[in-house]
Order: C-alpha cells, then structure tokens, then sequence
C-alpha cells in the first residue's frame, strides 16, 4: 500500500513538472540586460519599463532600465558596455556612427527595429508674447537636458533661426519634467522637448496651464535640407494638448539600438519580443500601437542588425536582397 503510494506521489510530482515544463517559455534565456531609456515624463522611460517588465516576466531575465538624458547619453552608454539596448532618436545616431561632435569617436551600433516619430514641441503658455521661434532672443529658454537629443535639434533650430550665437537666449538644460515645472512656476519662459505625442510630462503641465506650441515653419525645409532624411515636416494635432491650432513641426524617426557586436541570436529574441509585447507597451503609452513589423525596417541611417533581419524574414517581413 506504501509503495503504491509513493508511486502514485511520484507520477503526481512528475506530471506537475511535466506542466510547468510546458508552461515555460521555449525561447532559451537571455542574459541579463540594461536598458538606457530617458528622463522622467518621457516615452522612451516609458516603454523601457514595461519592456524590462516583459523580459522579465516572459523569460525571467533581469532587465535593468536607466534613467538618462536619452538619445546622446544612451549611445554614449551603448559604447563603453554599460548598457546593452538604447533608444535613440536617427540624427543623434548618425552623429555618433560618424563620430562626430558631441562624440569624440564612432559609435558601433546597429538597429533592432523602428518605432515611431518624436515630435519637436517647443513649449510656451499660452498668453506669453512669444509667436516665433526669433521672439526667443533674450528668453530664458530650456533646451533639453545635456547628453540628450533634444539638445541636438534645439541647437539646429536656433541656429537656424539667427539665435545661435553667444547670449542670445538664457539657457538652460533641464529634462522634460523640470521644464515642465520650470514653466509652471515661471522660472523660464520656454522649453524644447522631443518626444512622442502625446508627451507625459507637457501632458501633466497642460493640465494645469494653458500652454502653446511655436510653429517650426520654414526653419524644418531648412534643416532638411542640410541633414537629409533624420528629418521630417510634420504637425502636431491641436487636440494633443487642448490648443486651438496645429502646429507645423519636425518629426525625428526613432529606433531601439544596440552594439554591433551583440549576438546574433539574442538579437533575434529581443526583437521578437519586442512585437510580442506590444500590448504590453500600448498599455503605458499610444505610440507604441505604431509599432508596426513592417515600418520597423525603417531605420535609416542605422542598419539593421543581422539578428533582427533574421527575426524579419522568419514572420516573412523583409526578403533577403529585397
């Protein structure tokens, strides 16, 4: 009776590992991996988090998500091993590729997958004497936190507009968040942001403040004109935040990265969980529903990495010699 007991015990034990060995994924695990997203208020810390949550709980792996200045900081970090996956913005990785300033050498980097356009908002209230981007001579003006790509495009843009020189705006560097509250408060004037729309962190600023968006106008024909395809003319929805108008801006593509040098195979698996998990993310912010399998070969001028063209022609996307 014993014996016939211990066995029935046993058959017990072995059907339940049995069970769980069928439930576990049949994707080998990865290692543990960083994530280097951007500031607190911004898409990318978004969707990093609920990334790492979904490696997490899919394939058990430690995900780490930093909290950085996003797009030059990311690639910076991506260089010296100190994070594995990066969101970038396409024209601070074609700085880094090139090697040129802010980068003192090239960045080797290849792309997983696109995912959708930030947007340039320049912010300001809505009753400030601010029309153009040239009423900001003499503004006290955020222009992103330093290491960050929305400095990159701040730059251009004023630039582009005759503010470029020494003094000619009050500067600041401050996240979208502290721009946010620096606004609030009256402390600076405008701000430069780019990120998805709608952007968590003016989002909660326009909940309690009526705030405008500065027309980019013909400042984007000039910036492509110089830079090529990194840009894009776009407008932002008036309903984004509850103005009365569209707003012509620049869009800027952006991709998920890492170094060249990560295995192919593991490069695969990160890619195809980035689609599976697109629930996941639609759940903390809209932009990601514009992750789409094929506009994610989009990533120009960052070439795709062998592991994800691998994941792209299984779920027969892409065409080797397409």
């Amino acid at each position: 009776m014993r014996a016939a007991v211990v066995r029935a015990l046993a058959l017990t034990a072995l059907a339940g590992l049995a069970a769980a060995a069928a439930c576990r994924p049949s994707t080998p695990p990865l290692t543990p991996l960083v994530i280097a997203t951007g500031g607190e208020g911004g898409v990318y810390r978004a969707l990093g988090e609920a990334f790492a949550a979904t490696l997490h709980d899919r394939w058990g792996v430690h995900a780490t998500v930093l909290t950085t200045a996003a797009s030059i900081e990311n690639l910076r970090l991506l260089r010296v091993g100190k994070a594995d996956l990066a969101f970038t913005t396409v024209d601070s990785a074609d700085l880094a590729m090139r090697g040129q300033p802010p980068f003192s050498t090239a960045v080797r980097i290849s792309a997983l997958a696109g995912l959708y356009d930030d947007y340039l908002q320049i912010v300001v209230r809505a009753g400030a004497s601010i029309s153009t981007v040239q009423d900001l001579r003499g503004r006290r003006v955020s222009t992103g936190a330093a290491g960050s790509g929305t400095e990159i495009v701040a730059d251009r843009v004023l630039h582009a507009a005759g503010l470029g020189g020494e003094g000619a705006i009050v500067r600041s560097r401050l996240s979208a968040s502290a721009s946010g509250e620096a606004l609030r408060a009256g402390r600076i004037d405008a701000f430069f942001f780019t990120g998805g729309l709608p952007t968590p962190a003016i989002a909660e600023l326009a909940r309690t403040v009526r705030v405008r968006l500065l027309s980019v106008g013909s400042i984007a024909a000039d910036l492509q004109r110089t830079y090529g395809e990194v840009y894009l003319a776009r407008s932002i929805p008036a309903a984004t935040y509850g103005m009365e108008h569209e707003v012509p801006t620049l869009a800027i593509p952006n991709v998920l990265v890492v170094r060249s040098d990560m295995p192919v195979a593991e490069a695969r698996e990160v890619t195809a969980l980035l689609f599976a998990s697109k629930a996941r993310l639609e759940e903390v912010h809209a932009q990601a529903r514009r992750l789409d399998r094929r506009a994610a070969l989009a990533t120009f001028p960052v070439p795709l990495h062998p592991g994800a063209a691998r994941y792209f022609r299984e779920t027969k996307v892409w065409v080797s010699g397409r």
